[in-house]
Parts: C-alpha cells; structure tokens; sequence
C-alpha cells in the first residue's frame, strides 16, 4: 500500500481555496439580497441579461410615449378651453348682433353696440393666438409667431369684386364706408367717389383718375383691380342692394401668418417645361422623381424613372411607366400617391429632367405608441377662417371662399354694417353667426375626440408597462424567500468551513510524539 504524505502547505491552499469559495457564494447571495435582484452582472445570466435589456429598452421607450402623452394633453387641454371661450364670445356677438338687428334700434344705439362688438373681435383674435409653453396652438408649424393679427378687408354689395380684387394698406379704428357716383371702370375712366367713417354721418367727396386704381381715404389706400366695373350709387337711398350702384365697406379682418397644407406644388427642373406636373395623393415629405430614359422619349412611354426621399442623396431606380391610353396623362407611382403628367404644351420629356413634390405640411405631430402618432396643434385659418395670402401670391384670399365658416370674415363684416348702420347686412351677418359657430364647435368637437384617444392610449400604455415590468421581474428579481434560505445556508456552511479549517490546522504529529 502506498502513502501519500500530505503537507502543511498543501493544507493550507486547501483551506483557503474553501473560505474563499463558500465566501465568495455567500457574498454572491449578500448581493443579491441588498439588490433584491437574480442578475446583477451579465455573467449571472447572459441569455437572461438579453432579456432584461431588452425588457428595459422597451420600457424606457413606454415612458418616453407617456411624457409626449403628457405634453399633448397639454397641447389639446389648451386648445379645448381655448375653442370654448372663442364660443362663448360668440354667443355675446350673437346677442349683440340680435339687438342691433331690431328695427327699433337707431344709428346712435347701433354705434354703441359696435363699441362692443370691435372689441369682442380682437378678443377672438387674442382666443386664436392662445400659446401653450410659448408656442402658438393654431399657426401650424410656425410655432413662434401670431396665428392672425389684426388687418383690413373689404365688402362689397357687388358679387363681380370678391376680397381678393382688393389691395389694402393703412390703418382705421372705425369702418369706411364707400359710395361711388358715377358709372365706370376702374383704371380706365375718371370716377367720382364718397367715403365716410362715422356710419355716413359725414361725407367727403374725391376722384379717382383715369387710369389710376387706388381709391384714398382717412388713413386708408384701397387698390382695385383695373378693369373693375363700377355703378354710381343714389345718395338720397340708403339701399345697399346691387341695384343701388356700388358699395364698399372697409372694416377689420384677420390675416392668418400661420400656414397650411391645403396643396401639393410640383416644380420642374432640366426639362423644356412643356409638360405640367400634378401630384396626388397624401405627402409627408418632399419626393424628387428623375427621367431616366437614355433619350427624349413620350408621355405614352415608356417612361423609366427613379424617386427619392431624401433630397437626393438616394434613388429608387428601375420604375417604368407604360402608357395603356395613348394621349392621356402619364401617373407614375410615387410614395404617398402619383405624379401626374400632362401635355403642357408639349408631351416630350428629356433624359435627367426633374420633378420635385413639394408639400405644405402644417401639422405636428407626436409619437405615443411604436406604431401611432396623434397632431396637437391646428391650422388656424381652418378652425377660424379669416384672409392669408397664398405662397407668392400678392392679392389675399379668404379661407372657405368668406362663407359662414369663415369666423373672422362673418364677425368682421358684422363690425362693418353694425358701424355703418346697415340694418339688412347686420341681419345678414346674424344668420351667418350661427354657422360660425357650428364650425367651431365642430372643430372642438374634433379637438375632444383627440383629448379621448390619448386617454385610451394613455391606458393601453399603463397595462403594456405593468406587463413589462411584470415579466421583467420575473427574470431579474430573486425570490426573496428562497434567498434568505439559501443565506442560512451558505452561512452555516461557511462557519463549517472556517470550523473544520481550524481543528485541522491546529493538529500536529508533534501532539503524538
């Protein structure tokens, strides 16, 4: 039989080799107890340290769609209480507009109640440049400036010369009101003109020249599109009819700076210009499309092109487009709906030539889920009407041609018979008031079923993040019961350790001999 003597050395690095072991899992299992957490560092689990990253990504990505959740309700809070005082205004006007269309009422009580009224109009114009952290709710994306301010427009009692036949600059605080007194056509025949602006209390007579298109009053210069045709009005009758001559009222407005996105512009770049490009369908963005033909080729085709996203910098290529209808507009797929082209004096189109789909985009938008959004602010002009001047345009328009959905339009034409005593324009303007408003209360309406789906959101967002953590507990967390026991454990294991160790080390073959 062999012996194998075991020496003091070899003892000793067994001995420290088990402290340290039964030490370094009892202080595994300390950690975890004060962490309360299963995997405190990858190598405790890597497949469940994939988990928990993942679990925590997604996490951070819920919390970051509830804080925008957070800011579009204030976004939307702001723009529900706003529409609701821009009602409860109305509903004044509407008074005021009721009382000043009694026939009891003389011009003396009509200027009073238009005191009012003048006031109640810049109040809606203050309503529609409500901010929310500094930031304009109703000017679409332009953010940091004034939804609408205060400006002038004209009515006239001639259907032939709509606001955008007008050019005004200057200021009044009261209503002009215009007659002219004689038959003619503007920039081309001398015309005599009146205008007041005490309600016709006062006139003051001038002459527009021949040739010349603008008509001057107290601090105000309207310009009229020359071949305007005019008729003289009878100063005797206050009948502001057509058949009475021509009539215009020059009373405040509201011009919206904001913008929109009410059209696509398509421009055209390398070719010869003679064939016109209409885009269709809905653009988040602008889209660039190339003719990629070796040679001047058709409208019939077929056409090959490419298309990018993003300015240029890359190119879907390999589209062809074939013609099934000769003679008839070229459609070719695009992301987000078709460019259309069409003859344009011409139907050739030449290799390189360019197309560029450039919508107006007014709407923001915020991300609360991985695959929704939902838009918190508004365009003012569709909410509130009132004029804007279209891209490169000089002359302004009126939003919903100045119908009865036009908010600003309809008030500010009330302001303008209401100061200038016109008691069937004040009656006209009271039925439009209700119109008015039915708008607004739609538009609110809309603004509350946003207010609703964030809620709902709001909701599957907090059951989504309870599932997650749920789940990421269960790989993570530790089992607190299980851990104490197996503290207990490891504790009585390494005080055996530490016992053994010491009666072993204290025995010796000097204690035999």
């Amino acid at each position: 039989m062999a012996y194998v003597r075991v020496s003091q050395q070899s003892l000793f690095r067994h001995h420290i080799s088990n402290m340290n072991s039964s030490l370094s899992t009892l202080m595994e299992l300390n950690i975890q107890t004060a962490s309360q957490k299963r995997i405190n560092k990858p190598s405790d689990d890597p497949a469940g340290t994939s988990q928990v990253l993942a679990y925590r990504n997604q996490l951070s990505q819920i919390d970051q769609y509830q804080e925008n959740i957070d800011t579009a309700r204030g976004w939307l809070g702001l723009q529900d209480n706003a529409l609701t005082q821009v009602n409860t205004v109305l509903t004044r006007i509407k008074e005021l507009a009721e009382q000043a269309a009694s026939g009891t009422y003389d011009a003396s009580n009509r200027e009073q109640i238009g005191f009012e009224v003048r006031e109640q109009f810049e109040q809606l114009i203050q309503l529609s440049n409500t901010e929310y952290e500094g930031k304009h709710l109703f000017a679409g994306q332009k953010t940091g400036t004034n939804a609408f301010v205060q400006g002038l427009a004209v009515t006239s009692n001639d259907a032939a010369l709509p606001t955008s036949s007008f050019n005004i600059t200057g200021a009044s605080d009261a209503t002009q009101v215009v007659q002219f007194l004689s038959d003619g056509t503007v920039g081309t025949d001398s015309l005599e003109y009146r205008y007041s602006n005490d309600g016709g209390q006062n006139w003051t007579t001038a002459t527009l020249a021949a040739g010349d298109t603008t008509l001057v009053m107290n601090g105000v210069r309207v310009t009229m599109q020359a071949g305007s045709v005019v008729s003289a009005v009878d100063p005797d009758v206050q009948d502001t009819s057509e058949d009475n001559g021509t009539w215009l009222w020059v009373r405040p407005a509201a011009v919206y700076q904001g913008d929109d996105q009410d059209a696509v512009a398509v421009d055209n770049y390398g070719g010869n210009n003679t064939v016109a490009g209409r885009a269709q369908g809905l653009f988040s963005q602008d889209v660039m499309v190339r003719i990629d033909n070796t040679a001047t080729t058709t409208l019939d085709g077929p056409i090959e092109y490419s298309y990018s996203t993003d300015n240029g910098n890359t190119w879907t290529t390999g589209n062809t487009f074939v013609n099934n209808t000769p003679g008839s507009p070229a459609s070719l797929v695009v992301p987000g709906g078709y460019l259309e082209l069409s003859d344009n004096g011409g139907n050739t189109l030449e290799p390189g030539e360019q197309f560029v789909i450039r919508p107006r985009q007014a709407e923001m938008s915020f991300q609360i889920s991985a695959s929704e959004s939902i838009t918190v602010n508004a365009i003012g002009k569709d909410i509130f009407g009132g004029i804007y001047y279209e891209p490169y345009s000089n002359s302004p328009t009126a939003a919903y041609d100045g119908d009865q959905r036009n908010m600003f339009e309809v008030v500010g034409r009330l302001v303008g018979f209401i100061e200038s005593n016109n008691e069937a324009g004040i009656s006209q303007s009271l039925e439009e008031l209700r119109g008015a408003s039915e708008h607004v209360l739609t538009q609110a309406a809309r603004v509350g079923g946003r207010e609703n789906r964030l809620e709902v959101s709001a909701n599957v967002l907090t059951s989504l993040k309870l599932n997650k953590e749920s789940r990421l507990s269960t790989v993570e967390d530790a089992d607190v019961a299980d851990l104490l026991t197996k503290v207990a454990q490891q504790q009585l294991v390494y005080e055996a350790v530490l016992k053994t160790s010491s009666q072993i080390m204290q025995m010796s073959l000097m204690n035999y001999i």
